[in-house]
């Protein structure tokens, strides 16, 4: 037998208990979260947006902590997107995963950070939006292509803001 077989052997064995053991994981977070609410439907008279920037979707997580992805309903997986903002909420745009619409009134913060989840970048690099998930709070983290694009995004994302919203208005609370 040759001395290369057994360790190929025993690497492949370790890099299939691995996958099996992340795929484990992944499913048991799908189940302990399986409480939290489908994705609300996107109206169908949005009309016209008011500014669409391309980017990437970063993840959804729960509200204030960056590093409990929401693995339900495709909120964990990142992927290419466009955010759209329309005088009555937000529309992500993601490509291969479910569309996200969040109501101005279920807005309650606009952000920037540097890290969720998995990914982080330069100071301030993020744009993450705080909402209502049904009862649920989450943040939704938007990384925009041209770095040119993020400030007139945060600008019209803090427009939608409710008047009552003790959020800061300036776009960098953390």
């Amino acid at each position: 037998m040759d001395e290369r077989i057994l360790p190929g052997i025993l690497t492949l064995l370790l890099v299939v208990v691995v996958f099996a053991l992340m795929g484990w994981g992944w499913r048991n977070k799908l189940k302990r979260q399986s409480d939290v609410a489908q994705l609300p439907a996107v109206p169908a008279d949005l009309g016209e947006a008011v500014i669409s920037v391309p980017g990437m979707y970063v993840v959804t997580t729960s509200g204030g902590d960056w590093l409990d992805r929401l693995a339900v309903h495709g909120l964990g997986i990142r992927t290419t997107a466009v955010v759209h903002v329309y005088p009555s909420g937000i529309l992500v745009e993601r490509t291969g995963a479910q569309e996200i619409f969040i109501a101005a009134q279920k807005l309650t913060e606009v952000s920037t950070g540097s890290g969720m989840a998995g990914k982080f970048v330069e100071k301030d690099g993020l744009v993450v939006i705080g909402w209502l998930l049904e009862n649920t709070q989450v943040d939704t983290g938007f990384r925009t292509t041209e770095a040119g694009a993020k400030r007139p995004l945060i600008d019209a994302l803090q427009a939608l803001l409710p008047e009552d919203s003790d959020t800061e208005r300036n776009g960098k609370n953390n």
